[in-house]
């Protein structure tokens, strides 16, 4: 036999060995979310498996055709409501089992709590992890089965009831979706969560403002899921944010987004080509029943309102983080982020800072840090829906009815105005006030 022969051979026999060989699985990792709970198989190349559901008792069974399974089975995470746990064994496919007794094939079964819907998809390496196979399991009857908030009311002057302005807080990532890491390990999904959650908290914190978060947790929300969870909850904005990352460890700040023009316009068009199987409102408006040309001047109308809208949240936002430390881009700029295309709601990402950068990644690891930004977000909030209250809001009626042992300071306290102001505003001479009266609230002068 000749060289080229020789290698020839070896090289189909190299070929047929790799084939042969079984798909490592090499970890099970799970992600509970309030209305999913998302497990992940790190494997070392793609694999075929079928998935099928079995009842009495609930369970998701996944076949995968020639794996192993390299480490053991985790449990299920305390208070997960969809995952009982889970178990794997090795078994054969009928007609498949060897001479030598080898069971080929792995079964990964999942006991649920419940009954549920699975999806399921094969997932290519990105920068964090390799090859994965990702199931998600939604109980059955929807995907989604949040109700919207309960809005907090305060009753005015004239008897009427007011409602609060509703904020969505997205933390970005999540989950197995780390976003960007430091060499210490510094995640931006970490980072993120906490500055949102304690933005969560000041603006409930706040006279007349609720907060909504749309990931409460380490787990992953898909990015039209998010827009679809602030829709839910009627949010009348929507704020992202993350912390960029960048080639160059000197850039550095915090930079704000909106929807591009040209995002806005790929948006119209899925909006208008889904009409016909949708049900969704723009504007407290439904398209689905409006023939094409009236659908898309609603829309039309709805965007540009919306834009503009973002465009003046933003720079407040912005301004006001500036304030705190120093802006990457003093102006609003505009990108194409799937999570800011909602037609109809006020939409910013806040980039807070550049994790690439070794002192923005110190500060932004700080609680201190985090509650500076949290707060210097809320400020920029707070000076938009000052000069532009939404109808029905308490922004817009500014008039507060004092309750049983509350002092003046204090009403000043809560509304951010000084007490000379609201003593001036409401003719007051002195510092006594009585349950049941009702005050005006003067406009805030600070920026």
């Amino acid at each position: 036999m000749n060289i080229r022969s020789l290698v020839a051979v070896l090289g189909c026999l190299l070929a047929f060995s790799l084939n042969a060989a079984p798909v490592s699985v090499k970890n099970i990792r799970t992600w509970p979310a309030p209305d999913h709970t998302r497990v992940v198989l790190d494997i070392d190349r793609p694999v075929e498996y079928a998935l099928f559901v079995l009842r009495d008792p609930d369970r998701v069974v996944v076949d995968l055709r020639g794996a192993k399974l390299l480490k053991r089975v985790p449990r299920a995470r305390p208070g997960d409501r969809l995952l009982a746990g889970m178990r794997a064994a090795q078994r054969s496919r009928a007609g498949s089992r060897g001479r030598d007794g080898r069971r080929d094939d792995l079964r990964v079964v999942l006991d649920l709590k419940q009954q549920v819907r699975p999806k399921s998809f094969l997932l290519k390496p990105n920068r964090k992890y390799g090859h994965r196979l990702v199931i998600d399991v939604y109980p059955k009857g929807g995907e989604a089965d949040e109700k919207s908030i309960a809005r907090k009311r305060a009753r005015v002057a004239d008897g009427t009831v007011q409602r609060d302005v509703i904020v969505a807080v997205d933390a970005g990532h999540g989950g197995d979706d780390p976003g960007a890491v430091t060499r210490s390990g510094i995640r931006e999904k970490d980072v993120v969560l906490a500055i949102s959650r304690d933005l969560h908290r000041r603006i409930n914190r706040t006279v007349g403002m609720k907060s909504v978060l749309i990931r409460s947790g380490d787990y992953y929300v898909g990015l039209r899921r998010r827009t679809e969870i602030a829709r839910r909850h009627e949010a009348d904005l929507f704020v992202s944010i993350h912390a960029d990352s960048f080639r160059d460890p000197r850039v550095s700040g915090s930079s704000v987004y909106i929807l591009s023009r040209r995002g806005a316009s790929s948006e119209a068009a899925r909006w208008l080509a889904e009409q016909e199987n949708s049900s969704d409102f723009v504007g407290g408006v439904s398209i689905e029943d409006k023939d094409d040309l009236l659908a898309s001047v609603l829309l039309d109308l709805s965007q540009t309102a919306t834009l503009n809208a973002s465009t003046e949240v933003g720079g407040h936002v912005l301004k006001s983080l500036g304030r705190v430390g120093r802006s990457h881009k003093r102006r609003v700029e505009r990108a194409g982020f799937l999570v800011l295309k909602s037609p109809d709601i006020p939409s910013i990402l806040i980039e807070t800072g550049f994790l690439t950068n070794p002192k923005d990644a110190k500060r932004l690891s700080s609680p201190k840090h985090q509650g500076t930004v949290a707060q210097a977000i809320l400020d920029g909030i707070r000076r938009y829906f000052d000069s532009n209250p939404p109808p029905g809001t308490v922004f817009a009626t500014r008039r507060h009815t004092i309750l049983r042992g509350e002092t003046l300071s204090g009403i000043a306290v809560k509304y951010r105005v000084s007490v000379e102001r609201l003593r001036a505003a409401n003719r007051i001479s002195g510092s006594t006030i009585r349950a049941g009266d009702v005050l005006r609230i003067p406009a805030r002068s600070d920026g």
